[in-house]
Order: structure tokens, then sequence, then C-alpha cells
């Protein structure tokens, strides 16, 4: 049997690299193209495939009751590369999938650079690629370079869409006041000791709560140019500043909630609000400000972050930074297959489809790649069901979301069909979410048995 001819990837990010794999894994060629490192962005500091650039957390792990962790389970199952190696890198995250950003990326890199199928090419794709490239996914994820982003809205027709993604800093654990703050997950969540001491807590009491946010919103901050002035942030990854300007006790009930946790140094005094930190890497020596994005100027964000109890002392190993994020209409341009309408050649894959989220895009790839791969085996393959998390996704992005209104979005149950002869409301939410996952597991199990040649 000939080899067929290879699938060309453009984006080495989490969907990139998860389509190349799983491509390559059905038996069909890759061509990977990454202009990392010859190129970089603003985001990046590395040349590595997957990485890390915003939180280094795939959030939660419940695959029973949490529509992100049902699907990890289902990448889990299709054999996925992402979740593989964030499996292989995991770090204590109290109920949450927290990775070693650099032992993750670093893995991921390996195992592509490994396969006998795939071949990475160290260039950018300045534009759309040549007609004889006649199965290309696009995964350029959040920063596709301005060249290619042009050449995309010239085929598309489309207005720019965009929103700002922020990038929350990470501060050095040597450098944090133990006496006033504590490690403790919320409500002690975890099976284990490292996990129930996952995230380390610095409260602040009312004053100071109030004085750190009169100092937020009279910061200085990173302006926007013209153009950009219509962008929207996606409610997912706020600025702090912008949530501040919602309301003074828009952080206190956001990602600075105090309940949960008890601080040891004082138990008998409840916390007003408090600022978690989460472990960023396996030696345990760097700490991410957990839901702390942030368009501040540096020098006034490490003034404020300073104000945090615990932290007046802090170094940061990266302080946060707002870029640029573009993302397709997908449900007015791409079919089910996350085909071009305009031209079928093009698959689209991960962020720049409008999902939100390291494993959304993942998911993504993982969907565009085995797509891909079965057509260029002959064996079309449909997309998985609407009632899995990857079908779910998949159907809002290619037309279940109003084209209109579109915005990026995170995987979440209300994406999915509805559960016959489960109480609805509040009350019944755990019995149907398990419901919802019982359900798409079954549904997934039969999807990647109808293509075993892909499994």
């Amino acid at each position: 049997m000939s080899t067929p001819a290879p699938i060309h990837i453009i984006g080495g990010g989490m969907a990139g690299s998860e389509a190349a794999w799983q491509a390559a894994q059905a038996g069909v060629p890759v061509i990977l193209h990454e202009m990392r490192p010859e190129r970089g962005t603003f985001a990046h500091q590395t040349g590595e495939l997957a990485e890390m650039v915003c939180s280094n957390s795939f959030r939660s792990d419940d695959d029973q009751q949490n529509a992100v962790g049902l699907l990890h389970w289902e990448m889990r199952a299709a054999n996925g590369l992402i979740m593989r190696m964030g499996d292989a890198h995991q770090l204590p995250a109290g109920g949450a999938l927290a990775v070693d950003r650099h032992g993750f990326s670093q893995g991921v890199t390996a195992a592509l650079e490994a396969h006998p199928l795939v071949a990475i090419d160290r260039r950018e794709v300045p534009g759309l690629p040549p007609a004889d490239w006649d199965s290309v996914i696009i995964a350029t994820g959040p920063l596709t370079s301005d060249a290619l982003a042009q050449a995309i809205r010239a085929e598309t027709g489309e207005d720019s869409l965009a929103f700002f993604d922020a990038i929350a800093p990470i501060v050095h654990i040597d450098s944090i006041d133990l006496s006033k703050a504590w490690f403790q997950s919320r409500y002690d969540k975890g099976d284990t000791e490292a996990e129930r001491t996952a995230y380390l807590n610095c409260p602040m009491d009312k004053d100071q709560y109030e004085a750190f946010i009169d100092a937020i919103l009279e910061s200085d901050q990173t302006g926007f140019k013209d153009w950009e002035a219509d962008a929207k942030y996606f409610d997912g990854c706020l600025p702090i500043e912008v949530m501040a300007a919602r309301g003074r006790e828009t952080l206190r009930h956001g990602p600075m909630k105090p309940r949960g946790l008890t601080n040891p140094h004082q138990p008998e005094v409840k916390a007003h609000a408090v600022v978690q930190l989460r472990r960023d890497n396996a030696l345990g020596t760097l700490y991410n400000i957990v839901g702390f994005q942030t368009k501040m100027k540096y020098g006034a964000q490490a003034d404020v972050l300073r104000m945090i109890p615990g932290l007046e002392d802090a170094r940061f190993a990266r302080l946060g930074g707002i870029h640029r994020n573009t993302f397709l209409n997908s449900p007015r341009l791409l079919d089910g297959q996350l085909r071009l309408r305009t031209q079928p050649r093009l698959r689209f894959a991960g962020q720049i489809t409008g999902v939100e989220g390291y494993v959304e895009s993942a998911a993504m790839g993982l969907v565009a790649g085995r797509l891909a791969a079965a057509e260029r085996l002959g064996r079309p393959l449909t997309p998985p069901p609407a009632t899995t998390a990857m079908g779910a996704l998949l159907t809002h992005i290619s037309g279940g979301a109003d084209a209109r209104t579109f915005q990026p979005m995170n995987v979440n149950f209300g994406l999915f069909p509805p559960v016959g002869d489960v109480r609805g409301g509040r009350k019944g939410r755990q019995q149907r979410y398990k419901a919802y996952t019982d359900r798409a597991k079954a549904d997934l199990h039969g999807w990647l048995q109808a293509a075993p040649a892909l499994a």
C-alpha cells in the first residue's frame, strides 16, 4: 500500500500538536509548520511545541460532574498526546490538572520529533498555503501572524474579530512571606495531602482589600490602539482591572473569594478576601497568581501586587501581560468537519475557531487530525456525537452558536443536548451532570469503535 500524501498543519500549539499526533498515529504523514523560534511572539518564551503561555492548569479533572473533566476523559480515551503529557507532568492542584509547563512542552516536542511520520518545519507560512497542499489544518491559535491573519481575512471576507487575552504573573516561592500566607486548597479538596495543600493563600482584611481595589483602579495600564477599541475580552480571562471596574466587590466574589479557607495563623479571623497562588513547576519554586491576568504596566503592576499580604517582597519570574487574540466567525465559515466552506482543503482547529482554553483547543485539534486523516485514507469519518464533550464543542462552533453574536466559549454542560427524565434545576444538577457524562462516555466509545484504524 502506498504512503498517503502528507497533511500540512500550520501552528505547533496545543491544537496543532494534537492534530499532528492523531494523524500520524493513524498512519498519515504530517508536516508540522511552526514559526518559533525563528519568529517569536509577544507571549511565547521558547520554541517548544504546545508551550503554555497563560495558566499552567487544565482545570477540573472531575469526569463525572464537570464538563472540562469529561473532555479530559474523552481525550485520554482517544489516545491524546496533550493529555498523556499532562498526566506525565502533573502537579498537585486539589482536584484540578495542573502541570509543570516546561516539562510538559518538552515532552510534547520530544514525542512529535521522535514520531517517524512527523516532520517539523521551523519556518513561517506567510499566507494561505499553496494550492498543491490539498489537506491543511490551520491551528495558529490566538497569536496568528499578521501575514497569515490578513490572508485568512481576505479569503473569508469577515471583519476582524478580536478579544484580549491577559497573562497572570508568576512569583518565586522563596520571596513569599509564609508567616502571612498558608497552603490550603479550597474546602481542603483533594485525595492526597499534596492536593489538599496545592494552593498558597494570602488573606486581606476589609481595609487592605479596599486599598488594593483603589490601587488597581488608579494604576497605569496598557493602552490600546485605535483599531483595537472595539475588541472584546473573554469573560473567563478578564484582567483584574476590568473586574474591579465592574464593581468593588467583583474580585471578592471572583478570584479573591475567601470561601472554604481557614487561616491557620489566625483561625478565629475570617478573611475579607483571599488571593490564591498555584504551583507552576515541578520543583515548586514558582507560583502563579490565580485569576490575576492584568494589563497594568510592569512598574505599576509590581507595586500593586506587592500590596498583597505575603507578597510585600515578591520577586516575579514573569509579570502579567496582554495580547490580541483573533478568531473566526466559525458558525458562518466552517462546516461540521471544521473545513472552510469556501476552501474545503483548509481545516481550522484550536482557539482560532472560537473555543477557549488549552483543553478545548487541543480537543478541536484531536478532532481535526482524525477527520483529516480519515479523509486522506479514504475512510470518511463522521464527527463525534453532539452528546460528547468534543462533539458539543464542535457543534457549537460549526453552527450551534448564533453567528451574529458568536464569542469564544469554554466547554460546559449548557452546550450538551438535554438528558430526558432527569430532574432539572439546581437540586437536580448532580444527577443531571452524571447523566451527561455517562451518556457522553458511551457515545464516545461508539465513535472510536467506528474508526478502529484511527484508535
